[in-house]
């Protein structure tokens, strides 16, 4: 169970009990922090486990705790949980790192699941092999699908994706699903890394 440590960060009391609840009866060992600075103050650097953080929080947001945590050269990972609306941001801490985000509202599954890809050491790291094979899936876009890819790894949503590539949002979210389809991923951050691991 000591390799099983969930250090659990979110501002909001409710959320905090909540998860601790579920990542508990799921067999994790829970520790929770009100904020991002309370976490810092008291971490331990040789701790094992996994990092859950809220992505706004005052004082400290998520962004700025993945940038502390760099200094710090604690490499725990670190999955971020985001409302809606927080797609830039989270693709930005992608980019930074992190090894997943998860939009709320969530399916209990999906965090739990990336819970266990990082636990089992399985998490969505880009082997070198994978490089030809990422390459070869992107090949295979179409023009405009290539398009819509880069800007959802820039976290456009729809609407400004439409926007800019004069399209209509259910012609763009058709494209994202075939990008989906054709790169062979589950999420969006599982698509950012794969790109960001090729360019």
């Amino acid at each position: 169970m000591l390799d099983k440590i969930v250090h659990l960060i979110d501002d909001d009391e409710g959320v905090r009990e909540a998860l601790t609840v579920l990542l508990t009866e799921a067999g994790y060992a829970v520790r929770s922090y009100k904020s991002g600075l309370d976490f810092l103050a008291i971490f331990d650097p040789k701790a094992p486990g996994c990092i859950v953080s809220d992505i706004r929080m005052p004082g400290l947001d998520g962004l700025e705790l993945q940038q502390r945590l760099r200094a710090l050269n604690i490499t725990l990972p670190l999955i971020f949980i985001t409302g809606h609306g927080d797609i830039q941001m989270a693709v930005q801490a992608i980019r930074g790192g992190a090894s997943d985000f998860i939009e709320k509202p969530f399916d209990e599954a999906l965090l739990i699941g990336a819970l266990e890809r990082e636990f089992s050491q399985t998490a969505q790291s880009i082997r070198p092999g994978e490089h030809d094979d990422i390459r070869r899936k992107l090949e295979g876009l179409t023009p405009r699908e290539r398009q819509v890819l880069d800007c959802m790894v820039d976290g456009k949503p729809n609407k400004v994706t439409a926007f800019e590539l004069g399209l209509s949002i259910r012609t763009v979210e058709t494209h994202r699903a075939h990008v989906m389809q054709k790169m062979d991923v589950a999420s969006l951050s599982e698509l950012v890394r794969q790109v960001i691991a090729v360019r």
